[in-house]
């Protein structure tokens, strides 16, 4: 309640609060978004076109106008009398309609986002990274900060022209809304480059879901038929464990996108893991020559079998609580201690037996779960007597 002497102040109306809002949040972005959002703004509840510029005079005169208003008459003064008034006195205001709320909302998350992919841009990133590092902080939780890179690019540009060029970016971030769990953000920060904010994700988590989106990324171009092969490089960097400071985390994930981008690349989509090289032979000492040699042909022994490579990259889940459901065995649980582009390692406490060929759910984190078919390839006991299955999946 006022007291005696106090001028009345009536409470605001809902469009008062919501210009109001408007105000506050203007103040908070770059002159840049602020104008291109203000040249809409005024379209929409006016009709007038303005350029950026002539957005942003009419701005600052309605703002400065409605200061002097206040002054004048001892109390507040509501935006919608002074935006009036101002567009009055210029010959400007033909229809005055309201925007609404929503009109408004989406106004702010065009002036936010990337025109082209439709993810948050370079300065939303920046405002969200500072957010969710305090929130990290205050809680004592984990936040992993990813940096992409669309790998070749360029190539794409140059040999079938821009408009392919911007059909693999807006893959990318097609590939990165469906991927990411609710809780995450993806951000188109450059020409090439994308980022992902990860709350409450380790290390692990991260490589895996990089994987992940790296994989069905690959699997989203290839109808395009296009013989570069695009794929997106990654580095993680997770507060605390690499910094607990913007700028660090940002350094530690460049230079972990910097040394995948940079190493040596195997034409296949995935890097696979090469075998050992062959150890020589070792020198054997002439048998004395008081023995004869055994009558007959010498006998050449057989190489060794050469030994192959994997075919898939591997990503090791030991120590997360990965597992897998064997609908057809009782619900049978087994560990899922790594995993790759081909197939799954299982590890079982017990020996029973299990077929050559059978039906799964995996739980791994990131992912949700996934119904798969699995095809034994190997069985391999551990000292202390758990059995490792190394299984296919089976299209």
């Amino acid at each position: 309640m006022p007291q005696p002497g106090e001028a009345f102040q009536p409470k605001p109306s809902a469009e008062d609060s919501f210009l109001d809002l408007l105000v506050e949040t203007l103040e908070g972005l770059d002159d840049k978004a602020r104008s291109q959002f203000l040249r809409q703004f005024f379209h929409t509840i006016a009709q007038i076109d303005l350029t950026e510029e002539q957005s942003s005079e009419y701005w600052m005169k309605i703002l400065q106008w409605r200061r002097e208003l206040a002054a004048g008459v001892g109390r507040r003064v509501s935006l919608k009398t002074a935006m009036v008034d101002v567009l009055t006195s210029t010959s400007s205001l033909r229809v005055p309609i309201l925007v609404e709320y929503d009109e408004f909302k989406k106004l702010q998350i065009n002036a936010a986002t990337d025109a082209l992919t439709g993810l948050y841009n370079r300065r939303l990133f920046d405002e969200y990274l500072e957010k969710e590092l305090n929130r990290a902080k205050r809680y004592g939780q984990q936040l992993a900060v990813v940096i992409l890179d669309l790998h070749k690019l360029k190539e794409v540009n140059d040999r079938y022209g821009h408009l392919q060029g911007d059909h693999v970016l807006q893959i990318a971030a097609t590939t990165l809304r469906t991927t990411l769990r609710a809780s995450d953000f993806a951000f188109r920060i450059g020409g090439d480059e994308f980022a992902l904010l990860l709350p409450q994700t380790d290390s692990e988590q991260a490589i895996t879901l990089c994987h992940r989106v790296r994989a069905e990324y690959e699997n989203q171009l290839s109808p395009l038929k296009m013989d570069i092969a695009v794929t997106l490089d990654f580095g993680v960097a997770v507060h605390p464990q690499d910094g607990d400071q913007k700028g660090t985390l940002l350094s530690v994930a460049d230079e972990r996108l910097y040394a995948l981008k940079h190493s040596t690349r195997a034409p296949s989509r995935v890097v696979p893991i090469e075998p050992p090289p062959a150890r020589p032979a070792p020198t054997v000492a002439p048998p004395p020559a008081r023995v004869p040699p055994p009558p007959g042909p010498s006998v050449v022994p057989p190489p060794p079998p050469k030994s192959e490579g994997r075919k898939w990259e591997r990503v090791s889940l030991a120590g997360t609580k990965a597992h897998a459901i064997l609908a057809d065995l009782g619900e049978r649980t087994a560990r899922v201690i790594d995993l790759s582009y081909g197939g799954v390692a299982l590890q079982f406490d017990t020996t029973n037996h299990l077929p050559d060929q059978f039906n799964a759910v995996l739980h791994v984190p990131i992912l949700p779960p996934v119904r798969v078919v699995l095809r034994k390839i190997y069985s391999l006991r551990a000292e202390d007597g758990r059995l490792r299955i190394g299984c296919a999946f089976v299209s």
